[in-house]
């Protein structure tokens, strides 16, 4: 006879996807333990461009499902969280040497709302000409046309918080800070063993959720039998916070590579990121570098020439990307639900996935719990869950 569970799920990982999947878990009914070695969002889920969006550049590599999700999402979070979501008008400046033309802007606008929906956020337009001054300083020389849209922006770490928040009220339980020492993956269960303080403690789990984000296949090393794994390479982004406030909104730019830039009003300051670098190494000890720095710095000063671009903060966080011979920007964001048995799986992996859709991808692994545990009654979806900012 097969020893009983301690807990139904035990999630590794207090990023906004680890929290993400503690909430619809609990919400559906299961018990859950989530295990994070520092601090909820202490991750990548506080160190990205805080942008809740469709990701209007990932139709020019073809990624029109991702994109359609992440706006379906992106409406959800703007009606479940509307203290900590909100729509921002987004303004793409379009100069005389810029290699997107106007014309391939406006298809992928028009294609982005077409995914949109019937929705106020759907609609796009031409800033005229005579309110170009009224653009937080935006440079002038060799402009030719400006298009705004809409998109939204939140605070990461609050959002992660909130969802965690969620979570615990369907008595989802927080193990933090806790270290993951080995996992024991047996056909009916998994025993894990943690360490806390000085002590170690062991539990057993009827399923194993690998939310760790840049250290995915860290936590699969220490599992038996050892697992198989997706391939991946982590790509660090950085961004800089420099003086000065925006009062329009936010401005989608070009960069010198061709790369996508933001320039957002963040906390009474400006946020310009990001960059995309393959990182190796100890993901705890990720920082900015001075050549990412100077990149934005170079990016500010040409599309703001009278900002001023002292650097007042920084931070990076790490990407989780398909291993391939592609540049980073052209990779697919899709995320990969990557499991250690296709029959009766009792670990299962996330690699990658972006902030807007957490929710969604919460709910495929929901769908992996529910076909190996069996479902539970009086559950309730997060799509009908409310989320509110905790202090």
């Amino acid at each position: 006879m097969s020893p009983p569970v301690d807990v139904d799920v035990l999630v590794v990982g207090g990023g906004i996807h680890g929290c993400g999947v503690a909430q619809a878990a609990a919400a559906a009914g299961y018990s859950v333990v989530l295990l994070e070695q520092k601090d909820l969002a202490a991750g990548t889920s506080s160190r990205s461009s805080k942008l809740i969006h469709g990701g209007l550049r990932y139709l020019e590599s073809a990624q029109l499902r991702l994109v359609y999700e992440s706006l379906h999402e992106r409406r959800l979070l703007l009606r479940l969280a509307p203290d900590l979501v909100h729509p921002v008008p987004f303004y793409i400046p379009v100069y005389r040497d810029t290699v997107r033309p106007m014309w391939m802007i406006g298809a992928g606008l028009s294609l982005y709302a077409l995914l949109t929906g019937i929705t106020p956020l759907a609609r796009f337009s031409i800033v005229p000409r005579r309110h170009w001054g009224e653009l937080d300083g935006l440079q002038l020389d060799g402009l030719q046309t400006v298009f705004r849209y809409w998109d939204a922006q939140t605070d990461d770490a609050a959002l992660t918080r909130a969802v965690w928040h969620s979570a615990a009220s369907f008595d989802a339980r927080l193990i933090c800070p806790a270290t993951l020492v080995a996992a024991d993956c047996a056909v009916n269960r998994v025993t894990v063993r943690y360490r806390q303080g000085d002590e170690e403690h062991e539990l057993m789990a009827g399923m194993l959720v690998n939310a760790a984000g840049p250290w995915v296949n860290a936590v699969l090393d220490r599992v038996t039998p050892a697992p198989s794994r997706f391939p991946i390479e982590l790509v660090q982004g950085t961004h800089i916070v420099v003086p000065g406030h925006l009062e329009r909104g936010i401005y989608y730019t070009e960069a010198s590579d061709r790369r996508a830039v933001f320039v957002m009003p963040w906390r009474g300051r400006t946020l310009v990121g990001t960059t995309e670098t393959l990182f190796t190494g100890d993901p705890a000890k990720v920082a900015p570098l001075p050549a990412e720095i100077a990149y934005l710095q170079a990016d500010y000063r040409r599309y703001f020439p009278d900002g001023d671009a002292t650097v007042l903060e920084s931070f990076a966080g790490l990407r989780v990307l398909p291993a391939g011979g592609d540049s980073p920007f052209a990779r697919s964001r899709e995320t990969v639900l990557h499991v250690d048995h296709d029959r009766a799986p009792r670990l299962l992996s996330i690699y990658g996935g972006k902030l807007t859709g957490y929710r969604a991808t919460a709910e495929k692994v929901l769908r992996y719990l529910t076909g190996i545990l069996g479902p539970r009654s009086g559950g309730v979806s997060t799509r009908k869950l409310p989320l509110t900012a905790v202090d």
